[in-house]
């Protein structure tokens, strides 16, 4: 069963992003698969909440992120 987990900032994407990843990203695996891992693929959309992950020894903001 194909798998893929993708970790997005809380907040900064909508639903409509979210079905698009989760729609490409089948659509990957099945080109590399073939048809018969549409129906098995996993696609997990977490949110990290704000300050949750970290870059280089740095913990990440959505502040730091929007540039502010």
């Amino acid at each position: 069963m194909p798998f893929a987990n993708f970790k997005v900032p809380a907040g900064t994407i909508t639903p409509e992003q979210k079905q698009k990843i989760v729609e490409t990203t089948t659509d990957l695996y099945a080109s590399i698969y073939g048809e018969r891992a549409r129906a098995t693929t996993v696609v997990l959309v977490d949110e990290v909440v704000d300050g949750g992950w970290g870059v280089g020894g740095h913990v990440l903001t959505a502040a730091m992120l929007n540039g502010e």
